[in-house]
Parts: C-alpha cells; sequence; structure tokens
C-alpha cells in the first residue's frame, strides 16, 4: 500500500513537471490570463499576464494516476464519490474560470449559478453516501459517536459549499492555497493509511505529488496560477476525504487555515454592513499582512507554518 502511494506520488510529480512548461506555452499562446480585480492590491495589478487554470493539469494528473495504479477504483463507491468531488466541483471551476477569462472582467459565473451547482454536487453526494454508510459523526476526545440522520445533509453542505469557497478565498498569492492544500492533505493521507484504504492512499499521494509539480511553478514569482478550476477542486476533494474518512470534525482543525479566512471574510461584510466599519485592514486576511508591512513570500510561508499547526493539532484531536 506505502509502496503504490509512494509511486502515484512519483509519477504524479514527474508528469506534471514535465507537462506544466507546455500546459504555460499553450496558455498563453491562446491568451488565457488571470484576470485581476480592480478592488485588489496595486501591486497585484501586474499578475494579469499570468496564466491562469493551472488547476485543469493537477486535477486530471491525479485521477488519471489514480486509475493506473488502481483500475478498479471505480467500483469503489467511497473513491468515486472522491473522484466525483475532485472532478465536479473542479468542472465548476472551469467553467467559472473560463467564462471570466472570455469576458476579460472577474464576473465569471453569477454567485447564485455557482452557489447553486455546488449544492446541487452536495446533495448528489448526500444521497449516494447515505445509501452505503452510517450518518454518524465521531467527537474527537470523548469519543462520542453522534448520529445525525437527515442533518448530516446539512453537514454535507457546509462541507462542500464551504470547504470549495475557503480554499479560493484562500488563493490570493504565489504558493499559498497549494502549499497550505498539501500540508492538509497529510494527516488524511495517514488516517487513510491507518484504515488501510489503498484507494484512497493512491488517489491522495497522487495528488499531494500534482501539487508538489505544481508548486514548482506556482511559487513566487508564479508562472501560472491554479484558478478556480484548481482552488474548488481542492476544497471539494478535502470535504470528501474527510466524509468518506470520517473525519468531519477533524477537518475544522486540520483545515483551520481555510476556515480562518473563511470566517475574517464573514466577519469583515457583517461589520462593514451593520456598522460600516471594517475589523480587518483587508480581507481575505491573507492581504492584510502585507497592507502591514510583511513581503508576500514572508506571509505564504507564514502560513504554510500556521498550516502545519493545524494539521499537526487536527491529526491528534483526530486520534485521541
Amino acid at each position: 500500500m506505502v509502496l503504490a502511494g509512494l509511486s502515484a506520488f512519483l509519477v504524479s510529480v514527474i508528469a506534471v513537471l514535465f507537462l506544466m512548461p507546455h500546459y504555460i506555452k499553450f496558455l498563453k499562446k491562446i491568451s488565457f490570463n488571470q484576470t485581476v480585480s480592480e478592488y485588489s492590491l496595486e501591486e497585484y495589478q501586474q499578475k494579469a499576464k499570468t496564466p491562469t487554470m493551472g488547476g485543469v493539469l493537477f486535477v486530471l494528473v491525479p485521477v488519471i494516476v489514480t486509475f493506473i495504479f488502481k483500475p478498479d477504483a471505480i467500483f469503489d463507491l467511497d473513491i468515486a464519490i472522491i473522484l466525483l468531488a475532485f472532478v465536479g466541483y473542479g468542472a465548476i471551476g472551469f467553467l467559472d474560470d473560463y467564462i471570466i477569462v472570455i469576458k476579460q472582467d472577474n464576473q465569471g459565473l453569477l454567485a447564485r449559478d455557482k452557489f447553486l451547482l455546488q449544492v446541487v454536487l452536495a446533495v448528489i453526494f448526500f444521497f449516494i453516501y447515505q445509501s452505503h454508510t452510517s450518518l454518524d459523526i465521531r467527537i474527537p476526545i470523548v469519543n462520542f459517536i453522534l448520529p445525525l440522520g437527515g442533518l448530516y445533509g446539512i453537514l454535507i453542505f457546509f462541507m462542500f459549499v464551504g470547504g470549495s469557497n475557503a480554499v479560493n478565498l484562500t488563493d490570493g498569492m504565489d504558493g499559498l492555497a497549494a502549499g497550505c492544500s498539501f500540508i492538509a492533505f497529510i494527516p488524511f493521507l495517514l488516517f487513510a493509511i491507518q484504515d488501510r484504504n489503498v484507494s484512497i492512499v493512491v488517489f491522495i499521494c497522487s495528488l499531494m505529488g500534482a501539487l508538489v509539480g505544481y508548486l514548482r511553478y506556482n511559487i513566487h514569482p508564479a508562472k501560472i496560477f491554479m484558478g478556480d478550476a484548481g482552488s474548488l477542486a481542492l476544497g471539494g476533494a478535502l470535504a470528501a476525504v474527510a466524509m468518506v474518512l470520517k473525519q468531519e470534525v477533524a477537518l475544522l482543525f486540520i483545515g483551520g487555515v481555510f476556515v480562518w479566512e473563511t470566517l475574517c471574510v464573514i466577519i469583515q461584510i457583517t461589520s462593514v454592513k451593520i456598522t460600516g466599519k471594517k475589523v480587518f485592514k483587508y480581507t481575505p486576511i491573507h492581504y492584510s499582512f502585507v497592507l502591514s508591512g510583511m513581503k508576500e513570500t514572508q506571509v505564504v510561508k507564514s502560513f504554510w507554518i500556521l498550516a502545519t499547526i493545524c494539521a499537526v493539532v487536527g491529526f491528534i484531536i483526530a486520534v485521541l
């Protein structure tokens, strides 16, 4: 199992490292460049010429590699749900990216349309998942099993819709979302190994390998961005893996950076609407640190460290 995972990791790394330069060249040729919002910080306006949709490659490669090493994975309902979430949310992001690039503005899919598509996928996952497993969650530390029944559908809604959008909010600096996602998948890899679930081990390893290859071209100064195709896919995959491995509560701690980014945005918007005042200098919160004098690379490395702490804490809490 470990050997299969390591092999999948290496194949994905090599595949993305080899394919990405050609993919970047292709995207530049067809002018699929990042469209920067007029509300972005001034120093980020220069990134408008950087190709986007890099996430397409690190979505396709892990899926192909997973089936190469585990051809029977398609008959495993758990991995099928994970792959469906990964590709499904990636497809929503791809559609959003495509519209943004074609229209040359940041409107993309209408918010209600994107939200509706995300909800539809979450509902599909709930009905598929509830047909073959219990709708209980384990509360770590006290080791209490809480039966949710139909309420589990609400949990899935927050996990998938919230998770995919949380990673999307975090994707604002070179290497930030990809690095934090790579770190967040490590505890789930350990959970999968502990459960001896080879298919999930192979998938997570192949995805982590693809992220390593992608980061080679995404760390500062980035040569390509993942776009919504990548960020929504990563969020969907994290939620699906946590759900299938019955680590729903642990996801809150392991994905602490993503939770923090989302909460800051919610607090900021709420405060502005109610009081007319900002709580933070800027949200998503990673931009606040730049405004406070930190360099982008310092912010990213600091967030990677925080993501590592969250992953360790989440793993410890889950195994207690």
